[in-house]
This record gives structure tokens, sequence and C-alpha cells, in this order.
């Protein structure tokens, strides 16, 4: 067992610490406040090879592994989770599921622009009467022939108003269940696609998140991915790679939190001194440390298990289900001790609460994700 990172990967952490700091850090504050999504922070990522990381470089991708990724979503997500939420989805979902299963041809048409951030991507599975259950699609796609008409509504799409490409997942045959779900690639613009009311969130205020509703869409057939009914197992076999983003998401959180309360303890005086000499205090980051290394671990785990190919469903399951956790757990906890300090915005770890709580909630419930762990313990 090695637990070095090697020098590309120190190089890719380092880079996306400096850029997060530098670029991401200011104004992140007034961005959540106003909800406004940091267009030109997620254009300069594209530039820098943020938004395709582990695309084939003839995809125009970075050609790297899931460790280095891990290592750039924990960096920028310290800071600004709504552009880390952009980042993941694009590449864990849209990028990472059309080279997986694309055609070339789907590949040439439009992986190669995701994979710099020319255009970003959305991943639209979740209804308002399918979260968690996912086999119950009420949108619908009727075979025409030569195209699919689709028609219904999907909620709580991250980039729904930005994105140019939307991996859609709807229902064909309703009587083969989720055999008979399909996977497409509808375009912003198509007639009949309208975008939703802006949602407004507790947490990730910078990220735009949207109801799309399809009315009467005409959908290309040569824009529907794998074979007739392979969309359920797209959907599924895609968010297990995403919860390793969001995974890291979490960890990002949680250690950007970590750090802020140890700069913080170290000024505040109480009592004469600083308030990192009492034990109460030094109690608490030794837990906040102590569950991050534990997460960071779970994180890197799963990112080999996918980079070696290995089953990393279950693993993926572990690191979200726990990261997750400890970014709530520890941003509340660096509330606690930045005391009434914590609760005023300027300091920055109210805004990290608020945003752990998502990381429990989408790309699969902490429930969700019990199940998965649980059905491979029990196999």
């Amino acid at each position: 067992m090695n637990f070095q990172l090697t020098e590309e990967h120190l190089a890719v952490q380092a880079a996306a610490r400096e850029f997060a700091q530098t670029e991401l850090l200011p104004g992140v504050i007034e961005r959540d406040e106003h909800q406004k999504f940091p267009a030109e922070q997620i254009k300069k990522m594209g530039e820098l090879g943020f938004m395709g990381m582990m695309v084939d470089p003839k995809y125009n991708g970075g050609g790297m592994d899931t460790i280095s990724y891990v290592l750039a979503m924990e960096e920028i997500s310290k800071v600004d989770a709504s552009a880390s939420v952009v980042m993941s989805v694009n590449n864990s979902l849209v990028c990472w599921g059309l080279e997986k299963y694309g055609t070339e041809e789907q590949k040439q048409k439009y992986l190669t622009r995701l994979a710099t951030g020319e255009i970003i991507g959305a991943f639209c599975l979740s209804e308002p009467e399918a979260g968690s259950d996912a086999t119950s699609q009420r949108t619908t796609a009727e075979d025409k022939g030569d195209y699919y008409l689709l028609n219904g509504t999907k909620n709580w799409i991250t980039n729904g108003s930005t994105a140019s490409v939307y991996l859609v997942i709807a229902q064909t045959d309703p009587e083969k269940k989720h055999r008979g779900i399909n996977a497409f690639i509808v375009e912003r613009g198509m007639e009949g696609f309208q975008v939703g009311l802006k949602e407004n969130k507790l947490g990730i205020r910078g990220s735009d998140t949207h109801s799309l509703m399809f009315t009467d869409v005409k959908v290309p057939k040569e824009n529907r991915i794998g074979e007739d009914g392979f969309g359920f197992k797209f959907a599924m076999s895609t968010l297990a790679g995403g919860r390793i983003g969001i995974a890291s998401q979490a960890l990002g959180i949680a250690s950007g939190a970590y750090e802020l309360a140890v700069k913080y303890s170290k000024e505040r005086k109480a009592f004469g001194v600083e308030i990192s000499k009492h034990q109460a205090i030094q109690f608490k980051l030794a837990d906040m440390a102590t569950n991050i290394e534990a997460a960071r671990m779970l994180c890197l785990k799963a990112a080999y298990h996918k980079d070696t190919h290995q089953d990393y469903g279950m693993s993926g399951a572990m690191a979200k289900l726990f990261a997750s956790k400890v970014a709530m757990d520890t941003t509340v906890e660096a509330v606690q001790v930045h005391g009434g300090y914590g609760f005023v915005k300027e300091y920055h770890v109210e805004r990290l609460m608020r945003d752990a709580k998502i990381t429990q909630i989408y790309e699969g419930t902490s429930e969700i994700q019990k199940i998965v762990i649980s059905r491979e313990l029990l196999k």
C-alpha cells in the first residue's frame, strides 16, 4: 500500500488550490447572496482543464485519473461548492457518460466541446415523483421511427439554464418498467423544450437549479445513448461515478470549514489566551481532522477502485455516505468554534454549513447509499 501522491497529483492539487484562492474566493459571498452563477470562473476552469479532467485527450480532455479529479474537487469545494457542483456534473455525469456509452458521432459532436468547458452539460433524471425511486419515470419518449417525441418534467436540475447539452432519462415502454427506459441527448433550443424558474435554495446558491419542461420535443434517433432500453442502466452506472465527485465535494466543504476554524482559533482570544489553547476547542479540532482524514481515505479508495477498473459501487457509496455526514458535522462545529462570528456571512463558515446539507441529498440520498452498501454486503 502506498499513501503517497505522485508529483502529477500534487501539481493538480496545487493548481486547483491556487485557482480556488485567487479566482473563486473573491466575490464568493456576493455570488451566494445574489444567487449569481459563476460564469466567468467556470469558463476559466474549462480553460485550465477542470471541466473534462478524465476525458481522453483525443476528445480534448485532460486524460487524468480519478484521483486527480478527487484532489481538484476537494480544493475547489473548500472555497465555492457552487462552482464545484458544476464541475462535478460536467465531469462525472455528462462527460463520463458520453465517453463511456456514446457513439463516436456523439462524442465528436458533444464531448469534444464539453471537455473544454466551451459548453457545459446537465444530467436530467429526477422528477416531481421520481427522485430516489428512479424507476418511476413519468417523462415519456414515444418512438416515432426516426425520432422520439419527448414529454414530461424534470426537477432540481443542476446547470438547468446554463447548459447547452442535457442528458435526459425517459420512459419509452412502461410495460417493461426500468427495462423500457432510455437516455437521450437533448440540445438547448430544441422546439418544445422550456427551462422553468430558478430554485431559491438553502445552499449552493450560485449554481443554477431549475425545473425543465418537455412538450412534444423531437429528439433524433441518433441522440439516443446505447441500445433501446439501456437508459436505466446508463443512469445507475453514471451515478455510481458521480458519487465519487459529490463525496469529494463534501470532503472539500468539510476541510475548508476545518481550515477556517483552525485559523480563527489561533486569532481569537478568550480568558486571556487564544481559544486554540482551550481543551474544548482542541478536542473539536481533533475530531474534525480525524473525520476529514477518514473521509479523504474513503474518497481516494473509491477513486483508486475506479482507476484500476475494480467494482467501485460500494466504495463510492461509502465515500459519499461518510463524507457528506462529515461535511455536515464539521461545518456545524466550525460555526460553533467561531461563536457569534460563525453566524455572520463575512466569516464563510455559515455558507459552508448551508452548502454541506445538499451533499446528503443529491445524486442519491444517504438512505439510498445505505441501500447500495447493504445490497453489496448481502450478495
